[in-house]
């Protein structure tokens, strides 16, 4: 069981059911208000847990410390995510969990590509493949035809 959790696709699958119930539940919770404030009322939550856990876990002990590098690109990825999160809750307001969380996840082929841009990573044909399925799947779930 130990190497289940040890597995990068239990945890990459997880995070896959619990970003479909994000998207369920906030779809619900948005209804009747501003969607920015929304998002600040999930992010107090977010936060408020994470700093629990770590709390619980004694990750605050700093016995890891943080470069400069580090600090910096996990700010611009935390703006990164705060504009994300304002994007998601702006369109769960106006369209369809099923039409929004699609398009939402056309990140994956955004990564996908950028990964193999600007990070020197590199995808098979299987790979491309799977980027183009993406793709069009993505892009069909949300068309209104």
């Amino acid at each position: 069981m130990q190497a289940v959790f040890a597995s990068w696709q239990f945890w990459a699958l997880s995070s896959a059911v619990f970003a479909a119930l994000t998207a369920i539940l906030a779809k619900v919770g948005v209804e009747g208000i501003d969607s920015d404030l929304a998002t600040f009322f999930r992010t107090i939550i977010v936060a408020g847990a994470l700093a629990i856990l770590l709390a619980l876990t004694g990750k605050f002990s700093g016995e890891q410390s943080m470069t400069r590098r580090a600090m910096l690109f996990l700010t611009l990825s935390g703006l990164a995510t705060g504009a994300s999160w304002l994007c998601y809750f702006r369109a769960l307001s106006i369209g369809e969990a099923a039409q929004v969380a699609p398009v939402d996840k056309l990140s994956v082929v955004l990564v996908a590509v950028l990964g193999v841009l600007l990070l020197g990573e590199r995808l098979s044909a299987y790979g491309w493949l799977g980027v183009a399925l993406v793709t069009s799947g993505g892009i069909l779930i949300a068309w209104r035809g």
